[in-house]
């Protein structure tokens, strides 16, 4: 007999379509709003026992995220695997595709090196209710810390179009005066770099930016992602932060967040693909189906709200509602 009932699918499937995306922690409300319901909702959907049916479930949602920031992401993705294999066919790393492919594959590996590890060992130990509760308020701090520092970061400027991997920040459109990303005096709102550009150029340009970091800094930003094996702690709140740090915009810190985590969530999810038709995955293939398509759905409607909204705002409101729901959920779930 299903140990996760439909309707604990659906609602934790959107949620995870959404948390995994917002930079609030997908794994750290999982493990949060079952607790805090409780009842069987606490009982079946627990991620900290080892053999848990919610483990399959949480593979399914995962693949159904990533396939979700595949079909977002398409054109860029399209760029940047044809840049990967002009890399390796003409041995050189010269367009904005080929060196935004090498930074996104150099900056995979610790995280997912990490992933191996002590996934397993943070989730088991971790990932109980009241320390993803205290995490989660440690993200809103990280949250805050990121948009102070930001101020302080050297930009990346706009307009740069080709510039090596190695090059420093400083030489990326170190005179485009109205091109400065992510510079303002406001801890309250975020520059648009690419206003009044259309979509598809706009792109174009951010991806150039990206493909402006230097290794470095590239390889710095993916580490963070290594922060999210803590339950609590938000995959792209972290690596939007680092970003921030390092010169990024809002919005280019975002994307790069959103690139670095689809193959991540992809292999991760492709490791664990047969506990999905295993034991774990018995009885819950109906209940599995109909998350991930609201953890698709739903992760689908949050990064197409997240790239406009990351334009012209920043990560205040998250961070705010971090401290709150971490702070909340710490003293409810203590005082049961």
């Amino acid at each position: 007999m299903s140990t996760i009932s439909y309707l604990e699918a659906i609602v934790v499937g959107g949620l995870q379509g959404i948390t995994e995306l917002f930079p609030v922690s997908s794994l750290g409300h999982s493990v949060i709003l079952p607790a805090l319901i409780g009842g069987n909702w606490a009982k079946d959907l627990d991620v900290s026992t080892p053999e848990s049916p919610y483990l399959a479930f949480i593979v399914g949602l995962h693949v159904a995220t990533a396939a979700a920031l595949l079909l977002f992401f398409w054109r860029d993705w399209i760029r940047i695997i044809g840049g990967f294999v002009t890399s390796i066919r003409y041995r050189r790393i010269s367009t904005d595709a080929e060196r935004l492919a090498w930074l996104i594959v150099l900056a995979t590996i610790p995280v997912g090196i990490a992933g191996l590890l002590l996934e397993h060992t943070f989730r088991t130990v971790l990932g109980r209710p009241m320390p993803a509760a205290a995490f989660l308020f440690a993200n809103g701090l990280v949250l805050f810390l990121g948009e102070y520092l930001r101020r302080r970061a050297a930009p990346i400027g706009v307009g740069a179009s080709s510039v090596p991997v190695g090059a420093s920040a400083a030489s990326v459109g170190g005179s485009a005066g109205a091109g400065v990303a992510g510079r303002d005096d406001s801890l309250m709102r975020s520059t648009d770099p690419d206003a009044g550009v259309d979509d598809r150029d706009a792109d174009l340009r951010s991806d150039a930016r990206l493909a402006g970091l230097t290794l470095k800094r590239g390889v710095l930003i993916g580490c963070a992602q290594i922060l999210a094996l803590l339950p609590g702690i938000s995959r792209s709140g972290a690596t939007m932060v680092a970003g921030l740090t390092q010169g990024l915009s809002h919005r280019d810190a975002a994307r790069f967040s959103f690139l670095l985590a689809t193959p991540v969530i992809l292999a991760a999810g492709a490791l664990k693909v047969p506990d999905l038709f295993g034991p774990l995955g018995a009885g819950i293939h109906g209940q599995i189906l109909a998350g991930s398509i609201a953890s698709f759905v739903c992760a689908y409607v949050a990064v197409k709200f997240l790239e406009r909204y990351f334009r012209t705002r920043t990560l205040v409101p998250f961070a705010i509602y971090c401290l709150v729901a971490g702070a909340v959920s710490f003293v409810v779930l203590a005082a049961r």
